[in-house]
């Protein structure tokens, strides 16, 4: 079973036609993440994912990759730090902060860094429930 400081990685990237289906999912149709133009003209230089996007690695790493089967997503905080990018490669962090068996819940913090530069992207908190995989007896 894992324990505090535990880690668990996973490289990811996004590419236009991705960003642009998110916004048609989301309905957020903001410039920023769909026009070239806009883009272009922004203080970023060009195009960037939606945050909530970007954030969404927590998901696939929660829900997917990570202890699983059976588990209930209770809380998550973010904060985005730098814009990110379609085509770059990114690289969704997290790690066990603190286990509380009795209850079978965990909370992790949760990173995304720009595997290019290093530089971090997202900072947060999760807080999961898994009564069948977070057993510490």
């Amino acid at each position: 079973m894992f324990k505090v400081g535990d880690q668990f990685k996973q490289e990811f990237s996004y590419t236009q036609e991705e960003v642009d289906m998110y916004a048609k999912v989301s309905g957020d149709t903001n410039p920023l993440h769909i026009d070239e133009e806009a883009g272009k003209n922004s203080m970023f230089g060009r195009r960037i994912i939606h945050g909530f996007l970007g954030a969404s690695i927590f998901t696939r790493i929660f829900g997917t990759l990570w202890y699983a089967d059976g588990t209930v997503y209770m809380a998550q905080s973010v904060k985005w730090l730098r814009p990110m990018f379609t085509g770059q490669k990114y690289i969704g962090v997290i790690t066990v902060k603190e286990i509380n068996a009795e209850k079978h819940r965990v909370t992790y913090t949760c990173e995304v860094f720009d595997e290019t530069t290093g530089e971090q992207t997202i900072t947060g908190e999760a807080t999961l429930m898994n009564k069948k995989q977070y057993v510490w007896a």
